[in-house]
């Protein structure tokens, strides 16, 4: 083979479902290049990845891991993400500055499903993409199995590089790989060890080798024309081939290992060398000119606690440099990373993953320039969409005295994390934090305590209940004190009606011949309209009318204060006698599984009191249908958990409020008596 010339720096993303063994796969790879002395492992709470408190907690990946590390002399850096759907948005953020994926999946057929998303968003992209089934040594079914489950799911054609090698065994002991047709054995600890493929395995090897070369002849002419002619290619026409198709997105090839044995590891690390195409395959696929200002994508935002903001960002174009200006702000240190240690660099080229320090304005997705012009003529990468969230909490600080602190700290945690959401819910007077799962949210409440010192206290959000009349009264309300001095009074006759659903509050002056003077009515209003934030049953009123018909009033006694009280005191006295009722919020929910699951979903929302409007097939996923349906709003609160067990983790939804509807009957009793001690448990507090 001639003299390879060697390529920039390459950023790879170790992507896969959650306990695929990602993280694994990164610490044996920072091993076998030497970057570090010691194999740590996830059950040990010692890894690079996984470092942070809440990851060691859980004994899972909460956020993006990156590791710098050299290869046979090339540079390579890993971006380690999450495997748990709920922190999708780390990965999707990550993927923007990555030149190639390898999607690490388990050696379970059963498992296949959960790599649809992966493969989407990979497409999206248009990223290449390899394949690393893990845990190969404990496999027990077939391979033809495996691999039968993996294409199923896969929207590439998937090219087998090598297969178990058995050579008796119960389970895997090794593979032969097909493109070089060589056998290995795993050595734990080390590189896999070179022998001769058995000649029990032998007859084997040349069928699936036969195999991968006709996938790969689909994309080339010349090779088609030598397997019909029965030549054998050369290996390096063979290995020259799959570098091409993988660079142009055409296949993904499938890789065997054993991460915690080191088994497999160094293959797909030649194979990344050899293979992956450089930094400006995929600058070019952002429609990044070779020339310019330097330009760089931040990938993700870290808030550290003794250094800082860091962002994290891939360098496209240009040289960044210790102390330069990027898109108006003095860059505060430039380092390389492995997982949370740094090392500082005084500048960065092409295609290096970097951490800079101390940009304040920067965040998650944003494009960095050294450019002097105004906002508008500075280059904007894209950004990959935010999840919609679809679990909320209500959480409020812990210590009273705290509350000052949750905004300035939910800030940065949202910085951090562009999927989370935090809002003021004005109907229920609660602050919500809503995100992509349970999970997902008490992660962030113990990082509010690790990072920023606050500590806080989630319960589930009430539900924004309103309630209407079903029919009208007409009510008369006299305001009368007197206590020495001026007193105060107010009359007013109000006629309360019910209007249609969706028309809110409306209020009409019917006064004729002054009985109430003009600059009074106002007040009548206001009185009004603050008795219908709390009505008789407890919750705000909604699609009233009223109209003030009559009224009274004391050329000394007479106020404003007193017409509003009098305006208040009317409603309260007249809207229990106009058949109030609760109304609940229904929300149009739109639920997306692969088709042999909508069967299940249709049981699902009728179980929870929910009404399917219909069913197509999801645009862009093939095997998937989205089901559309109305559900009580208090009904998706843990929809998403149940949603996820019953889709092997893969299905999701999006909601938006469509309309109030009435609630009778035991359950809105029970809202009501709920709102009744809620009310009396605050006034106590």
């Amino acid at each position: 083979m001639p003299a390879r010339t060697p390529m920039g720096p390459r950023t790879i993303a170790l992507v896969g479902p959650y306990l695929s063994g990602k993280t694994t796969l990164l610490e044996n790879i920072l091993f076998a290049t030497n970057r570090i002395t010691r194999l740590g492992k996830v059950g040990d709470k010692n890894t690079v990845g996984d470092s942070s408190a809440e990851a060691r907690a859980r004994g899972m990946s909460v956020e993006l891991n990156v590791a710098t590390t050299t290869f046979m002399g090339e540079t390579f850096t890993f971006l380690d993400t999450p495997g748990s759907i709920e922190f999708a948005q780390e990965t999707a953020d990550a993927l923007t500055g990555a030149d190639a994926a390898v999607v690490v999946c388990e050696a379970d057929p059963l498992k296949a499903a959960a790599l649809v998303p992966l493969f989407k968003l990979l497409d999206e992209l248009d990223l290449p993409r390899y394949v690393f089934v893990n845990k190969i040594d404990r496999a027990s079914g077939s391979i033809t199995d495996l691999f039968d489950a993996l294409q199923a799911v896969s929207t590439k054609p998937l090219v087998l590089r090598q297969i178990p090698l058995i050579n008796g065994s119960e389970h895997p002991i090794g593979y032969i790989d097909l493109a070089q047709e060589r056998g290995y054995i795993y050595k734990p600890g080390h590189e896999s060890e070179r022998i001769d493929i058995p000649a029990g395995e032998a007859d084997h090897e040349k069928a699936e080798r036969a195999r991968m070369l006709e996938k790969l002849a689909d994309f080339d002419d010349k090779l088609m024309e030598q397997l019909l002619e029965d030549r054998t290619p050369e290996k390096d026409t063979v290995m020259a081939q799959l570098s091409k198709d993988l660079s142009e997105d055409l296949i993904a090839p499938v890789f065997l290992g054993a991460a915690d044995r080191m088994g497999g590891v160094h293959r797909l690390l030649k194979a990344l060398r050899h293979e992956t195409p450089g930094a400006a395959r995929a600058a070019k696929h952002r429609g990044i000119d070779e020339l310019g200002e330097p330009l760089a994508q931040v990938l993700k935002t870290y808030h550290t606690t003794r250094g800082g903001k860091l962002s994290v960002a891939r360098v496209w174009r240009g040289t960044l440099k210790d102390g330069m200006t990027l898109n108006g702000e003095r860059v505060s240190g430039l380092f390389r990373l492995l997982g949370q240690t740094t090392e500082k660099l005084e500048q960065a080229g092409p295609g290096e993953v970097v951490g800079l320090g101390r940009l304040e304005k920067a965040f998650t997705g944003d494009t960095l320039s050294s450019g002097k012009g105004d906002e508008t003529s500075k280059p904007a990468l894209p950004k990959p969409k935010v999840h919609q969230p679809v679990y909320a909490l209500a959480m409020a600080a812990a210590d009273r005295n705290d509350e000052v602190k949750i905004s300035s700290a939910m800030h940065k945690l949202l910085e951090e994390d562009r999927s989370l959401r935090f809002y003021h819910d004005d109907d229920t007077h609660e602050w919500i934090l809503a995100g992509n799962g349970e999970m997902h949210l008490r992660v962030s409440a113990d990082r509010l305590k690790s990072k920023f010192g606050l500590s806080v206290v989630t319960s589930r959000p009430h539900v924004p209940y309103k309630e209407a009349i079903r029919k009208p009264v007409t009510q008369p309300a006299r305001f009368k004190r007197q206590s020495g001095g001026h007193g105060q009074f107010g009359d007013v006759t109000l006629e309360i009606k019910p209007l249609p659903r969706g028309s809110g509050f409306k209020f009409e002056n019917g006064i004729v011949g002054g009985v109430v003077p003009k600059n009074f009515i106002p007040a009548v209003e206001e009185g009004v309209a603050e008795y219908l934030k709390r009505g008789p049953l407890g919750f705000p009123l909604v699609d009233v009318a009223v109209k003030l018909i009559d009224g009274k009033y004391h050329d000394v006694d007479s106020s404003e204060m007193s017409f509003k009280t009098v305006g208040r005191m009317a409603m309260q006295e007249g809207t229990p006698k106009c058949e109030p009722v609760l109304l609940e919020p229904i929300v149009q929910v739109d639920i997306a599984v692969p088709s042999s699951y909508t069967s299940k979903v249709n049981a699902l929302v009728s179980g929870r009191r929910g009404q399917i409007l219909g069913f197509d097939a999801r645009p862009g996923w093939p095997g998937w249908d989205v089901v559309t349906a109305h559900l009580p709003q208090v009904e998706t609160r843990d929809l998403i958990i149940e949603l996820r067990s019953l889709t092997s983790g893969v299905g999701t939804f999006t909601s938006k409020f469509d309309h109030l509807q009435e609630l009778i009957g035991r359950l809105a009793d029970e809202v009501i008596a709920a709102r009744a001690t809620d009310a009396k448990e605050h006034a106590k507090a």
